[in-house]
């Protein structure tokens, strides 16, 4: 089984850049979707940006962050620019392919001045 293990968060004022780094146990090229979730307190988990054939982001991230995923290492990563307090939120990343359905444990974003 890949574990994934989220890193990168931390406190960061308004403006600021953060890059998230997720590091994966095993070989990713299995994993066909990889993507990076958030969730901010008293809200559901909601969709950030995933990366396959294409990448793909929310709008409320879109020309701020970029996701990209190195095979090589089994790493995926979010770079986070021009961070909003509505950024604030645990990140989780996530994989898939056809027989897992894998979360990360998460790291806290907080954007705060």
């Amino acid at each position: 089984q890949v574990r994934f293990v989220e890193s990168g968060g931390g406190l960061v004022q308004p403006g600021g850049s953060l890059r998230l780094s997720c590091a994966a146990s095993g070989s990713i090229s299995s994993f066909y979707v990889m993507g990076w979730y958030r969730q901010a307190p008293g809200k559901q988990r909601e969709l950030v940006a995933t990366i396959s054939d294409i990448t793909s982001y929310a709008d409320s991230v879109k020309g701020r962050f970029t996701i990209s995923r190195d095979n090589t290492n089994n790493a995926l990563y979010l770079q986070m620019n021009n961070l909003k307090p509505d950024d604030t939120a645990v990140y989780y990343c996530h994989a898939l392919n056809d027989y897992r359905n894998d979360w990360g444990q998460g790291t806290q974003v907080t954007v705060s001045s």
